[in-house]
């Protein structure tokens, strides 16, 4: 009896959205309407269309794959290549095409991950332990994520936070942040403007406009700053004004159910 009392209180006690869920909310509020939006897979791609479908009717869609749309796919979709996002798409390109659109200043803001990432936004997805490390670990590389950090106006990591991700140096920087710190974007000659915010598992950071370093902006429901820097490599720097990241919307949750209805990358 006392087991099964306590089960119910967990149940209780829950929230009714997961982790996943609430990252794809988080991400989709990013989006302004109007902008031109590289969106990227997994969780980057229910957040766009969540924002299209909540409060961006007017972003553009601009995938890796060659296609760029302004309406939402209208079937379920599990990645940038499924029939139903081709379908009346504003444009059936190649990827050089969409690339093209990086490199003359069109996309407004990117979505990218990584394996490790550290104060300064700088993401590594290509070795652990460093090329010249005997024991390294190679990743699968770079893809267009380098070309998305460098390139797009702003861009906006989003990844799971645990300790042996958030590094105070990441071993190889394949996408960069903010270098070594103010004014290395602007010396190396990348002009996107870099990461504008970091969207992880258990909160939200944003970049010091002074220092380029990340500062915790929102804490998710359940959250404490003592949970964020138990996971976090470095001194966590929280903001002044420090918020609670709220939680899903029932209208938002509705809408993730309706594009991931089998909980594919939200379950």
């Amino acid at each position: 009896m006392q087991e099964d009392s306590t089960h119910a209180a967990l149940l209780e006690n829950m929230p009714p959205y997961t982790a996943t869920q609430l990252m794809v909310v988080a991400a989709a509020r990013e989006i302004a309407d109007g902008e031109v939006v590289f969106v990227g897979m997994r969780l980057p791609l229910l957040g766009f269309l969540l924002a299209k479908a909540a409060h961006a009717p007017g972003a553009v869609g601009v995938y890796e794959l060659g296609v760029v749309r302004d309406a939402v796919a209208p079937e379920p979709i599990l990645t940038m290549g499924d029939l139903p996002n081709l379908h009346r798409a504003l444009w059936l390109a190649d990827t050089v095409d969409i690339m093209a659109l990086l490199q003359n200043g069109s996309v407004d803001v990117s979505f990218i991950g990584g394996a490790q990432i550290d104060r300064f936004g700088n993401l590594n997805t290509s070795w652990i332990g460093g090329v010249e490390a005997a024991t390294g670990t190679r990743l699968p590389g770079s893809g267009g994520a380098c070309d998305l950090a460098c390139l797009a106006k702003r861009h906006i990591i989003i990844m799971a936070h645990e300790r042996r991700r958030f590094v105070p140096r990441v071993d190889y920087i394949t996408s960069p942040g903010y270098g070594d710190g103010p004014g290395w974007r602007q010396a190396v000659g990348l002009p996107g403007g870099g990461p504008s915010a970091v969207i992880t598992t258990l909160g939200i950071f944003r970049f010091d406009a002074q220092t380029r370093e990340m500062v915790l902006a929102s804490l998710h429901p359940g959250v404490s700053v003592a949970d964020i820097q138990a996971n976090t490599g470095w001194p966590v720097r929280a903001s002044a004004c420090l918020e609670q990241t709220p939680p899903p919307a029932p209208d938002e949750l509705a809408a993730i159910k309706r594009f991931d209805p089998k909980g594919y990358w939200t379950g």
